[in-house]
């Protein structure tokens, strides 16, 4: 393995480096996480490429006393103190931020001293090249440690060293998989430089920095799209509430209306709920969808709200209307058109309530429509109505027998009523046997 890694850790190295280079480009067009989440990570990725090329070029260039060589070797050894520090810095942003806006927790004022820590040692890395603090070059362009060295790792452990504490901290308020992610950020480039120290001369410790980065992002963008999943989740949620109480609020509404009806006509009271219960059957008989269906039973239940526009003295009127009082009856289907239309999420509503009194020969109200210019609704509401008004009392006959009810269909399929919905009426029938289907 080590073998290995001394023959390709260039282009490892590389790779790496282009992969951080996309990291960042990616951080920057996408509109999650947060501003200032975005911007610890671009500052994350572009360290973390920047290391690794420093360390290419000061390789590569190391003991070539050209003026590029002097100036590469200079610039690039002073890029590797500092970007390391910038990776452990912005990785503190990175974690304020998510304690700050995914945890809605205060941020732990340790991790305010790691970003005063962190800005000591960058103005520590400031001075060394002209001080000689860390490190020095000699005639021959070659870079070597100072004797003060060591300080430059004080800064990045005792940062590190905070940051464990606080990542422990956070454990009862994060998700596995994102607690785990910020435990190896800090803890695999540890482990990775007590390695580097046996094996001299294999950037280990920057390729483990990059690969933490680059984990970091992966799981940032894991955790964003679960976010954004259980957002919509909810938003569903939300949704389906809203529609399953503007749907109570239209069945009562309806429900209502359909009340006020019946309380103008004591002979007629329940008869859109019978009307809209059968005609749901034979709407469920031939095949239509659920939500077909109730669409039907909706229609039917307010086919009639036309009514709460004539007045009562014609509704309740014991004798054989007069013809012009039998025009104001048959206005109660252009009423209730003109009532329900203001229902724009449910034309239907107003069709059914406008051409339910249509016969099929063409000889119905209000527009005289035949066959199948009369929309299907209307046509399954019409046998559904005629079967409910023949089997109630009614001020001027009592209720049919169940034989005459089902001659009467029979007599009117093809005249008055589609004869398919009449068939499917009269099976409804066949299966009635104890004639339960009519007015109590």
């Amino acid at each position: 393995m080590t073998l290995f890694l001394r023959t390709y850790q260039t282009q490892i190295m590389l790779v790496l480096s282009g992969i951080c280079g996309i990291i960042a480009v990616f951080a920057f067009i996408t509109k999650y996480p947060s501003r200032h989440r975005k911007t610890s990570q671009i500052i994350m990725a572009l360290s973390a490429m920047m290391l690794l090329i420093s360390e290419i070029l000061g390789e590569y260039y190391f003991g070539v006393t050209t003026p590029t060589g002097y100036w590469v070797v200079r610039i690039c050894n002073f890029l590797v103190y500092l970007t390391t520090i910038w990776v452990v810095h912005s990785f503190t942003l990175f974690l304020m931020d998510y304690v700050r806006v995914d945890l809605k927790q205060p941020v732990p004022k340790r991790l305010n001293v790691v970003s005063y820590l962190s800005v000591v040692g960058e103005l520590l890395v400031l001075i060394s090249p002209f001080t000689g603090l860390y490190y020095t070059f000699d005639e021959q362009n070659r870079y070597h440690r100072s004797a003060l060295y060591p300080i430059s790792y004080v800064f990045p452990l005792l940062s590190i060293l905070l940051l464990f504490t606080v990542i422990i901290q956070l454990r009862k308020k994060t998700r596995i998989k994102m607690w785990i992610t910020l435990m190896l950020f800090p803890l695999i480039p540890l482990v990775a430089a007590i390695i580097q120290f046996f094996a001299y001369g294999i950037y280990i410790t920057d390729m483990a920095i990059v690969g933490m980065v680059v984990l970091l992002y992966m799981l940032t963008l894991f955790d964003t799209n679960h976010r954004l999943a259980q957002a919509q989740k909810r938003e569903v949620e939300f949704l389906k509430q809203e529609r399953a109480h503007t749907q109570k609020l239209f069945v009562e509404t309806a429900i209502a209306l359909v009340d006020a009806i019946d309380a103008k006509d004591a002979y007629t009271h329940g008869h859109s709920a019978r009307v809209a219960a059968y005609a749901k059957e034979i709407a469920s008989l031939s095949s239509k969808s659920e939500e077909e269906c109730e669409r039907v039973y909706y229609a039917a239940l307010l086919h009639d709200v036309g009514k709460i526009g004539i007045p009562d003295h014609i509704i309740n009127k014991d004798g054989v209307l007069t013809p012009q009082e039998y025009e104001i009856i048959k206005s109660h289907t252009t009423i209730g058109s003109q009532i329900l239309s203001e229902i724009k999420d449910s034309p239907y509503l107003s069709v059914a309530a406008k051409y339910h009194h249509e016969r099929y020969d063409g000889s119905g109200y209000p527009e005289g429509l035949a066959g199948e210019e009369i929309p299907e609704l209307a046509r399954i509401i019409s046998v559904a109505d005629a079967y409910d008004a023949m089997t109630s009392n009614r001020s001027y006959r009592k209720q049919l027998s169940q034989e005459e009810v089902h001659d009467e269909l029979v007599r009117c399929a093809g005249t008055q009523f589609d004869p398919e919905y009449v068939r499917i009426m009269l099976s409804l029938i066949e299966r009635d046997k104890l004639y339960t289907m009519r007015e109590a």
